[in-house]
């Protein structure tokens, strides 16, 4: 298990929201920088929280 707010904490949560690339560029999580699979996590919660 990932250390929270890792980079690999990141990749791991986003996994299980059911994204495994990037929904622009659509490149392997892994290949980004921390603060932008941060900002990607942020958004999807942002996300499911107005679908809800």
């Amino acid at each position: 298990m990932a250390y929270f707010g890792s980079k690999g904490w990141y990749v791991a949560r986003l996994k299980e929201l059911g994204l495994n690339r990037h929904p622009q560029e659509q490149r392997k999580l892994e290949l980004y920088k921390a603060y932008i699979l941060r900002n990607l996590y942020e958004e999807q919660l942002e996300k499911q929280k107005g679908d809800n």
